[in-house]
């Protein structure tokens, strides 16, 4: 068959999903499998073995969902499994005249899916990994034990490694990677003031280099953490792109997340993690191989998944930089 999977729409979510789409391929190989989304997920997918990629942006007109369509139409798919939930990707799939229309039903979405599946648990806890291997059981298809890797193309480590010597680190130094944005919103984000004392705990105490990574939007917290380290140029937020930032993610010795995307990037490429969790749950988001460790600490409002705390962000900032710092310091020699 010719395939096309909708991959999920955010960073940590599409790697998650990775298990589930090897899986996909593996049941037969001798078929076409495609996958779709936001542009950037193009070289996240570079080494899973799909036979293209569709890019698909925000379906926000009733003309941009018609012109989506009318380019997965002339792919010609015979089936499309449906990795995210929601209405709006089922429509644009049935708009496309896909004959199979693989996903869970959810969202009110059922009658446009000739296969839509309900989870067994309904949906009510277990990881995300296992949420999207689910979905293929739920096919009939078999799945195999999650092993999620990220290769790095030579030229994104070698663009890396620019990169940090421009930012004047030294490379026979640990190097530390804090990553304190959270796409999600600010609920998620330990504050910036303590990412800032525990960049100067790690030079301090162990000697390292600190670079800080983020999206553009993360640019503002991500500079004035490195205004209170004194090191104006290790801010890289919003200055790589999606495989720079995975080439200079390789080098660390530890990265220091929020639970947010780039924390699975780090996961998948075997870097020691450590995450601070704060709303949300380390069951279902947590960093899925190790080595990881999460930092978390208990509240009566947990969990409540907010964007924005409506309280005191009693979840986050009961975590100490000695909670983090500790945790960090299992990994390095």
């Amino acid at each position: 068959m010719k395939i096309v999977v909708r991959m999920p729409n955010w960073v940590g979510d599409a790697v998650m999903a990775l298990p589930a789409l090897e899986s996909l391929r593996r049941n037969d190989p001798r078929s076409e499998i495609w996958t779709a989304g936001p542009a950037w997920l193009k070289d996240l997918l570079a080494g899973t073995g799909a036979s293209g990629f569709v890019p698909l942006g925000p379906s926000g007109s009733l003309g941009e969902m018609f012109r989506q369509a009318s380019a997965l139409k002339a792919l010609r798919f015979e089936a499309g499994l449906l990795l995210t939930n929601s209405f709006a990707s089922a429509f644009l799939f049935r708009l496309a005249g896909i004959p199979q229309r693989w996903g869970y039903r959810r969202d009110g979405r059922g009658f446009l899916l000739t296969k839509g599946i309900s989870r067994p648990d309904g949906g009510r806890s277990g990881h995300m990994v296992r949420y999207y291997l689910d979905l293929i059981e739920g096919l009939g298809l078999e799945t195999w034990p999650p092993d999620i890797r990220l290769g790095l193309r030579p030229e994104d480590r070698t663009r890396a490694e620019e990169i940090l010597r421009t930012a004047g680190l030294d490379s026979a130094r640990p190097l530390i990677i804090l990553h304190p944005g959270a796409a999600y919103g600010p609920a998620k984000r330990w504050p910036a003031e303590r990412f800032a004392a525990l960049g100067r705990r790690f030079i301090d105490v162990r000697g390292a280099e600190i670079i800080l990574t983020g999206s553009a939007e993360d640019g503002p917290v991500a500079e004035e953490i490195a205004a209170r380290l004194g090191r104006p140029e290790a801010n890289l937020a919003g200055r790589t792109t999606l495989g720079e930032l995975l080439g200079a993610v390789s080098r660390a010795a530890v990265f220091v997340t929020n639970d947010t995307g780039p924390m699975h990037l780090a996961n998948a490429l075997r870097v020691p993690v450590v995450a601070v969790f704060g709303p949300t749950d380390p069951a279902v988001t947590a960093p899925f191989h190790p080595p990881s460790a999460v930092v978390k600490k208990s509240a009566v409002c947990w969990p409540c998944l907010y964007r924005e705390c409506p309280y005191d962000h009693r979840c986050l900032t009961a975590v100490s930089v000695e909670d983090v710092f500790a945790a960090a310091a299992e990994f390095l020699p």
